[in-house]
């Protein structure tokens, strides 16, 4: 195997997932053009010697259906000789069309490739692709066999399960507000987002979704998302596969939850005869890159055992990690994670997360993967973790070293 390396890292800012949203105007393709074209730019990188694109999209319908990856190719006005194809690991797409390329150029198939993801929820809405609510898209051998539920309710079980409150909760989403509004005002993200120019000559450069009002006090009044419904009909299906929980606890809301919006990464990733060949510089060795599978119905705790096997893979331990982004598509997931590996808060999502930011599902896995590794530089540390929770069971993780 050969070493894979991250060589740049660029994202758009993220917009409201309204139709009034900042990128709302912005096909999904062209949002993703805009990530490859600014690789291209900052490089100098010639875009024939591109040898795959690869892109995460959960919401594979609509604007965003058959193969974004391609088009994205063909929205930035790439030779045709350059392929893309696009993958769906839910929420970790991102991530796993990273690790794919990652992976690609390790084993010598390529030399040089783009991974990255793209999500305007605006323009596609989140379970467009589902059906319908039925979650088990029809299949009755899967419906007859698991008890499946949204992931809200996962995330409420995670919650009950492991003893996690619902000031709990909303503290640790004031600081992802806090943390996010102290990055968004120092100019931490600003190393890897562009500009994005809107047809009608708007150019959009910051951060969209941040809520000032955020405080613990505002938190902390917030009605619980899933109560309703699941004390109706779903906490039965989830307590069929737990039958020694009496209740769930209904902690999470639109407060500690992930936010809805769109955006775009992109990330260049070589190895060493690729970074040769285009004189290219590495800013990060990518070290591990792993998926396991969890229980369906809890469904997100899956960060936990990727994160342990890709420590394992690197030959490190937790305490050796500098900075964790564990993606914050719920607060008790985050927590979870915290508690069971016992990482330190002070190293965990330090510029805030997506109870903040947002969470464009395809995207996300990259463009932590970007946030990340500008950290890592601008604190002269050495490693950096990435993890996600993933629906239907699973999770992602992938170690990277700063060079």
């Amino acid at each position: 195997m050969k070493n894979a390396y991250i060589v740049d890292s660029v994202r758009t800012p993220r917009g409201k997932g309204k139709k009034r949203g900042t990128l709302a105007s912005v096909h999904p393709q062209e949002l993703s053009a805009a990530t490859l074209k600014a690789l291209a730019e900052r490089n100098n990188l010639d875009p024939k010697a591109v040898e795959e694109v690869v892109m995460g999209c959960v919401s594979q319908v609509d604007d965003q259906a058959a193969c974004i990856a391609r088009y994205a190719v063909m929205a930035a006005m790439w030779p045709n000789s350059v392929p893309g194809y696009t993958v769906n690991r839910f929420c970790g797409s991102g991530l796993q069309a990273i690790n794919n390329v990652a992976n690609h150029v390790g084993s010598g198939a390529m030399d040089l490739g783009i991974g990255g993801g793209i999500e305007s929820m605006s323009r596609v809405k989140m379970g467009a692709d589902m059906g319908g609510r039925d979650f088990t898209v029809g299949n009755t051998h899967i419906a007859e066999n698991y008890n499946l539920v949204p992931q809200g309710i996962s995330a409420d079980l995670i919650a009950t399960i492991y003893d996690i409150s619902r000031e709990e909760a909303d503290r640790f989403a004031e600081s992802s507000q806090i943390k996010a509004a102290n990055a968004i005002k120092n100019g931490y993200f600003k190393k890897s987002v562009i500009p994005v120019k809107l047809d009608d000559g708007t150019v959009v450069t910051e951060e969209e979704n941040p809520r000032i009002e955020s405080n613990y006090e505002f938190l902390s009044g917030l009605a619980p998302v899933f109560k309703t419904i699941g004390e109706k009909e779903l906490d039965a299906i989830a307590l069929k596969q737990y039958p020694d929980v009496k209740k769930i606890n209904h902690i999470h809301t639109l407060g500690n939850s992930s936010g809805i919006v769109d955006g775009a990464a992109s990330l260049l990733i070589a190895n060493d005869d690729g970074l040769k060949k285009y004189g290219l510089k590495p800013r990060a060795k990518i070290l591990a890159t792993v998926a396991t599978g969890e229980e369906p119905t809890i469904m997100l705790t899956g960060p936990v055992s990727a994160s342990r096997k890709a420590l394992k893979m690197a030959g490190l331990e937790v305490k050796d990690i500098d900075l964790w982004e564990i993606n914050e598509a719920f607060a008790s997931v985050v927590l979870y994670v915290k508690k069971t590996l016992n990482i330190p808060e002070e190293k965990i999502n330090v510029n805030g997360g997506a109870m903040a930011l947002g969470h464009p599902l395809g995207a996300t896995g990259a463009i932590l993967t970007g946030t990340v590794l500008d950290e890592l530089e601008r604190r002269n540390l050495r490693y950096g973790l990435i993890t996600l929770c993933i629906g239907g069971g699973m999770g992602i993780a992938t170690i990277i070293e700063r060079i």
